[in-house]
């Protein structure tokens, strides 16, 4: 397909300096109509200015859009009820949001009867590999237009003389402007570029956003109960809440006593390393509150098959595959595994920790009869574990006879 083939393009828009030039130059170069679409998944930060932005360009067809339930409810849980983390340590805030937002630009795309989309993800990064894997796995033949893998405005200097010269009307913010590339969304808010870029450098306190440090928290903790319906939070301290208002309550709650920040340098998948922060709140809590609950409700192989796939499942996240067939097959046996992940796990937060004190269920594993150190009647005979040890020793026995002779 053919630059004159396009007459028009569904762009994923933020109304920021990046995407307000992608805009303008998408009509300009490929002499083609703009469709806006704008996603708020909680980002905080308002989005509607963006719909006079896009109109200062003259753009007729505008999307502004609150997806923070279907991100929540579709997106982030269930990729926590599979404890997902990569490379030990990431929350794949970042990752998670794509292909929410990949799914909306095709939808968008077959309304609009619209001929290619495209994003403002750079060269260099992982999110050009997320936003067009999952449109690829959505809408084949979509046609993927990727401003800066063409143009040559690679640098902020430029982007700002290309919009003085063109006119775009670019917000100039008041007061200092932060030296780091951030991405927020309800789960998260990333942050690199800047001094960061040396991973030697401590990254400055004034940079985080959502999170108080350690040392700053209160000095009394916090307790706060879960309560889970299969392996999803339905409710805080006995109150219901939707998927995304238990993300934003957990998110404000931890934040307060330092939780959820995590300076780490990743491999992206496009094969450089990145050093990264991020802060994730709510998503710390989640996450350990979930294996929590797991513990008492999960059969021992079932609890630990899961493990064993869950960097594989996180992979597929941060790579890009959330629409692959794999995910999907993966998410199923996840999903099954949670029907009776029920019940209700106390936290403490305090000073940058999340500490379990306790966890029920209706549908707990845990005997107590059985496990307990105390008489238990005649529940358990530990005469039994005799048997048990020698036939799991024969191998080894007959291994260790062999290697004496």
């Amino acid at each position: 397909m053919s630059k004159s083939d396009i007459n028009k393009v569904v762009l994923a828009y933020s109304g920021g300096l990046d995407t307000a030039v992608i805009a303008k130059w998408l009509q300009d170069v490929y002499d083609c109509e703009v469709v806006t679409f704008t996603a708020d998944i909680g980002q905080g930060e308002e989005v509607e200015p963006a719909r006079s932005k896009a109109e200062a360009l003259g753009i007729k067809e505008i999307y502004i859009e609150d997806l923070q339930e279907d991100f929540v409810s579709n997106y982030v849980y269930p990729m926590f009820r599979a404890n997902a983390i990569y490379e030990g340590e990431y929350l794949l805030g970042t990752s998670i949001a794509r292909p929410l937002i990949a799914r909306r630009l095709v939808e968008i795309a077959n309304e609009t009867g619209a001929d290619a989309i495209s994003h403002g993800a750079t060269g260099k990064g992982n999110d050009q590999v997320r936003f067009e894997l999952g449109a690829y796995a959505l809408k084949p033949g979509v046609k993927v237009i990727a401003p800066w893998r063409e143009w040559d405005l690679n640098s902020r200097d430029k982007l700002m003389a290309y919009a003085a010269e063109h006119k775009i009307p670019i917000e100039q913010k008041r007061g200092k402007k932060s030296p780091y590339s951030m991405d927020a969304n309800l789960l998260h808010i990333s942050y690199e570029g800047g001094q960061l870029e040396d991973p030697w450098c401590e990254p400055e306190e004034s940079m985080w956003r959502w999170s108080v440090s350690p040392e700053a928290a209160p000095n009394e903790a916090e307790i706060l109960e879960l309560t889970y319906e299969k392996g999803d939070i339905i409710a805080i301290d006995g109150e219901a809440m939707t998927p995304a208002t238990v993300l934003a309550t957990l998110n404000k709650r931890a934040g307060a006593h330092g939780i959820g920040r995590l300076d780490i340098v990743e491999n992206r998948y496009v094969g450089m390393k990145s050093r990264g922060c991020y802060e994730t709140p709510g998503g710390t809590v989640m996450m350990r509150a979930h294996r929590a609950i797991e513990s008492i409700t999960l059969d021992r192989e079932a609890a630990h098959l899961k493990d064993e796939i869950m960097p594989k499942y996180a992979s597929l996240i941060y790579n890009g595959y959330w629409w692959s067939p794999e995910r999907e097959m993966m998410q199923a046996m996840i999903d099954s595994s949670q029907e009776r992940v029920n019940g209700v796990v106390k936290l403490k937060l305090y000073k940058g920790n999340v500490i379990v004190t306790g966890r029920r269920s209706d549908d707990t594993l845990f005997d107590e009869a059985i496990a307990t150190f105390d008489d238990d009647g005649g529940s358990y005979n530990q005469a039994d574990a005799e048997g048990f040890i020698k036939l799991n020793a024969l191998r080894l026995r007959i291994a260790a006879n062999r290697n004496n002779k």
